[in-house]
């Protein structure tokens, strides 16, 4: 069966994960984790694609990017994979591949899970019980968008500058949104959204989605009434 095509949507943000082969390590050194960076923000920049958010992990990298056309993620992605690959195959004197297949990628709802999905992605290694705070994660966007370092591949959405009139401002108000744990609620919809490559957002959102591209953005209903007020709140309507 062949592959239906990548959700894009014109100026909405995507939510992209790739892990190493069988979870298996893809950084082994501060060195690597710089090479990465480095390689993204080249293949951000060629293919005009705007970072907002990013996470390295040892043997995944969480991204939260907003795209040009609809080829740019996945020409980024082809790029960065192949010299990344490239870079650790002669560094470490190894062969074959390194990722897990093709990346994963899903549409965000930018009014109800962009920033949700900021902190989902720089609370990794906190979840992980790496680091005690974001702030502690030296290879994660927190760094600019929390703490305002120079880290030059950002590029801030819309949503994340209207948090504040100065970058003081919203990188205070941005931390106050790491006090506490995600919801439980939050968590299983992102992890869902992305696992099965659905685009995570309301209902309204998706049927926005669903007309412009002509097809389904996400798996049918399994029994339950889709009318009633209950489900309604679920979703966020």
């Amino acid at each position: 069966m062949a592959r239906l095509p990548r959700l894009y949507f014109p100026g909405c943000a995507q939510h992209v994960i790739q892990r190493g082969n069988n979870r298996s390590a893809c950084f082994f050194d501060e060195s690597d984790y710089k090479a990465y960076l480095s390689f993204l923000k080249e293949a951000a920049e060629k293919y005009s694609v705007a970072i907002h958010a990013f996470v390295l992990m040892t043997n995944h990298v969480h991204l939260l990017v907003t795209p040009a056309d609809a080829e740019g993620v996945s020409r980024m992605m082809q790029s960065l994979g192949r010299k990344y690959v490239q870079y650790v195959n002669f560094t470490y004197r190894r062969t074959g591949t390194l990722w897990e297949g093709r990346y994963k990628s899903t549409l965000v709802d930018a009014n109800h899970y962009l920033l949700t999905v900021y902190r989902y992605i720089e609370l990794n290694p906190v979840r992980a019980a790496m680091v005690d705070h974001a702030a502690n994660y030296p290879w994660s966007s927190f760094q600019g968008n929390g703490l305002g370092k120079p880290v030059q591949l950002l590029t801030p959405h819309a949503l994340y500058q209207q948090l504040g009139a100065t970058e003081d401002t919203r990188q205070r108000a941005y931390r106050a949104l790491f006090r506490g744990r995600m919801a439980e609620r939050d968590l299983t919809d992102i992890r869902t959204a992305i696992n099965s490559a659905w685009v995570l957002g309301n209902d309204r959102f998706k049927a926005q989605i669903e007309a412009h591209l002509g097809r389904r953005v996400e798996p049918k209903a399994r029994g339950g009434d889709r009318k009633s007020e209950a489900f309604r709140e679920s979703r966020g309507q």
